[in-house]
C-alpha cells in the first residue's frame, strides 16, 4: 500500500473525525518516556488540536478507524445513505500512523473513534485491538482515548477502558425523543447503562488500587459524553438538566456540546442551519457555572428567556444576577466564598484571591480591580470600603450597558 494511500485515507477519516468535540486530556495519570523506557507521553507541548479545560494545549491524533456505518442517523455525515468518499484503515495503520506523528513531535497521543462496520462488536474488537498493540507491542505511554459503542459486548468495553486513558459513549441528543426521531437505531437507555457499567468499572479499579498497589487501572481519565445541540427542538433548559443528570449518574469527567452543522444531502427532518456558535458556548459557560461555581441545575434555568433557552448576549452568570438583583450588592469584604462566585465577572481564582487579601485589610475597589480583568462588569454587584453602587444594580438599562458589543458577538462566531 503506497504512502498516497495512506495520505488519502488520512485525509478523510481525520476530516469525518472532526464532528466529534470529546477529545480533551486532562485528568489521565503522568507517564512519559523519558526515563528510558516506553515510548510516548501524556504530558509536552506539539501542534495543538484540541484544548484541556485547564487551558492547556493537548495534541492528539483524531481520526476515525473507518467512516463506514451501518447505522442511517438523520445528523451524521458518515450515516449510510450519506453520499461521501469512504475509507478504513486496519488496526495496525492507525498504530504505525500515531507512532510515527509522536516521534515527529506532531501528537501527544490518539483519540479514536469508527462508524460501524459489520457490527458492534467487530468495530469494537478493532478499537481495542489499535490500543492494544500500542500499549503491549510499543509500550506507548502516550494518552489514549478511545471512543466506546453501547451495545458493544460488555467485556470488549471493559477491555477498552484497561488499555484507554479515557473512554466515552455520546448520548448524542439531549432527549429520548430526539434520539428515537434521528437516530433510530441507537437506544437511549442502552446507551445511559454502558456508561453506568464503565462507571462501575472505574469506581472498581480505583477500590481495588488502594488495596493492591499493581491492580490493572481502567480509564484513569474517566469517562466523557456529547450531546449535539440544535439538531432538534430541544431548548438550553433540556440540556442543561440532561447534563446535570449525567454528571450525578455516572461521574462524568465531561459534558460536550457540540453545535450541530449542515452537512452534504442532509436529511429532511434537519435544520436547514447550523444554531448560532455562541448557543454552544453559553452551554459550555453553564456547564462551568454547575461545576466549578456551585450552581444547581434549576439555577442555571433560572437564567434562561421565556424559550427555555439562555441568552446570547449577556453570559449567564450574569443573566443570572440580573434576574435576582436583589442578592446584590455583596461587601467584597464579608461575603462568603459561595456569594462570591455568584458576582459577574469574579472567577474562581479572582474570588480566591479576594478571600486572601481581605484577610489583611479592607478592600477598595481599587484593590478589587487589581485582582480581576472585569470590574466594569463587577462594579454594579459589589460594595468595596469606598464604594457602593446607589442605584445603579436597579438600572433598567444594566444589561444593555453590561453586554458584549455586538462586533464582538459577531467576531466571536466568525
Amino acid at each position: 500500500m503506497t504512502e498516497q494511500t495512506i495520505l488519502q485515507k488520512l485525509e478523510i477519516l481525520a476530516d469525518a473525525a472532526k464532528y466529534d468535540a470529546s477529545c480533551a486530556s486532562s485528568g489521565t495519570a503522568k507517564r512519559d518516556s523519558r526515563s528510558g523506557k516506553g515510548v510516548g507521553s501524556t504530558e509536552g507541548m506539539g501542534i495543538c488540536h484540541a484544548y484541556a479545560p485547564d487551558g492547556r494545549c493537548i495534541s492528539l491524533l483524531k481520526v476515525l478507524l473507518t467512516n463506514h456505518c451501518i447505522f442511517d442517523c438523520h445528523y451524521c455525515i458518515n450515516r449510510k445513505s450519506s453520499n461521501v468518499r469512504r475509507a478504513r484503515f486496519s488496526p495496525q495503520e492507525v498504530v504505525d500512523l500515531t507512532l510515527n506523528f509522536y516521534r515527529r513531535n506532531y501528537i501527544e497521543g490518539l483519540f479514536l473513534s469508527s462508524g460501524i462496520i459489520k457490527s458492534s462488536n467487530h468495530t469494537m474488537e478493532q478499537l481495542v485491538e489499535v490500543a492494544r498493540l500500542l500499549r503491549e507491542e510499543h509500550d506507548f505511554r502516550g494518552y489514549i482515548h478511545l471512543k466506546t459503542i453501547p451495545d458493544a459486548d460488555p467485556e470488549l468495553v471493559h477491555q477498552a477502558g484497561l488499555y484507554a486513558d479515557r473512554v466515552s459513549i455520546n448520548v448524542e441528543l439531549p432527549t429520548d425523543a430526539g434520539l428515537t426521531r434521528l437516530a433510530p437505531d441507537k437506544d437511549a437507555r442502552q446507551i445511559e447503562g454502558a456508561m453506568g457499567g464503565v462507571k462501575l468499572a472505574i469506581s472498581q479499579a480505583r477500590d481495588e488500587k488502594k488495596r493492591f498497589r499493581h491492580a490493572p487501572r481502567f480509564a484513569p481519565a474517566g469517562q466523557s459524553t456529547q450531546m449535539i445541540v440544535g439538531a432538534d427542538s430541544a431548548t438550553d433548559a433540556d440540556i442543561v438538566g440532561k447534563a446535570s443528570r449525567l454528571y450525578d449518574s455516572y461521574r462524568l469527567r465531561r459534558v460536550y456540546y457540540s453545535a450541530f452543522s449542515p452537512i452534504p444531502d442532509a436529511s429532511a427532518v434537519l435544520p436547514l442551519k447550523r444554531p448560532p456558535l455562541i448557543r454552544e458556548h453559553r452551554l459550555y459557560q453553564s456547564d462551568w457555572l454547575m461545576r466549578f461555581y456551585g450552581f444547581a441545575p434549576r439555577e442555571v434555568m433560572q437564567a434562561t428567556e421565556d424559550d427555555g433557552n439562555l441568552p446570547l448576549d449577556i453570559d449567564p452568570k450574569l443573566a443570572w444576577a440580573l434576574k435576582f438583583r436583589e442578592q446584590f450588592p455583596l461587601d467584597v469584604n464579608r461575603a462568603s466564598r459561595e456569594q462570591l462566585l455568584r458576582v459577574p465577572g469574579l472567577g474562581v481564582h479572582a474570588v480566591d484571591r479576594i478571600l486572601a487579601s481581605r484577610r489583611h485589610r479592607n478592600l477598595r475597589l481599587e484593590d478589587v480591580g487589581k485582582l480581576t480583568v472585569s470590574i466594569g462588569k463587577v462594579r454594579p454587584f459589589i460594595c468595596a470600603a469606598d464604594w457602593r453602587p446607589t442605584g445603579l444594580t436597579d438600572k433598567v438599562d444594566l444589561r444593555r450597558l453590561l453586554a458584549p458589543k455586538a462586533e464582538q458577538l459577531e467576531l466571536f462566531a466568525a
